[in-house]
């Protein structure tokens, strides 16, 4: 069974930073593109950031360039969101994503049943 597991979520002032853990249990995690989404109270679920093993470039948000940075360790299959700058409109749960031999734009832009494997998803209240 496939599981992903996210830590590191929490409450943190304006400005500050945290970063994001999600420890995917898949046997060839290289073959995966993995990412961060998130939902905010009332809002869709949207792509936050993604990587593939591949060379493409990380996707990342709009709203998030140059503040986040994502990376993966394919010896631990883990993924990190290391989140700086934090603003209260980040306030979200986010959650860990992967789909089997995807590019990181292709991860970011599928819907929620597009995907192969959800977390269950971290909190993080970013108070101003």
């Amino acid at each position: 069974e496939v599981q992903l597991v996210e830590s590191g979520g929490g409450l943190v002032q304006a400005g500050g930073s945290l970063r994001l853990s999600c420890v995917v249990s898949v046997f060839t995690f290289e073959d995966y593109a993995v990412g961060w989404f998130r939902q905010a109270p009332g809002k869709e679920r949207e792509g936050v950031s993604c990587v593939s093993s591949s060379d493409d470039t990380p996707y990342y948000a709009d709203s998030v360039q140059g503040r986040f940075t994502i990376s993966r360790d394919n010896a631990k299959n883990t993924v990190y969101l290391q989140m700086n700058s934090l603003k209260p409109e980040d306030t979200a749960v986010y959650y860990c994503a992967a789909s089997f031999r995807a590019t990181a734009l292709a991860l970011s832009r599928k819907s929620t049943l597009g995907i192969d494997y959800w977390g269950k998803g971290t909190l993080v209240s970013v108070s101003s």
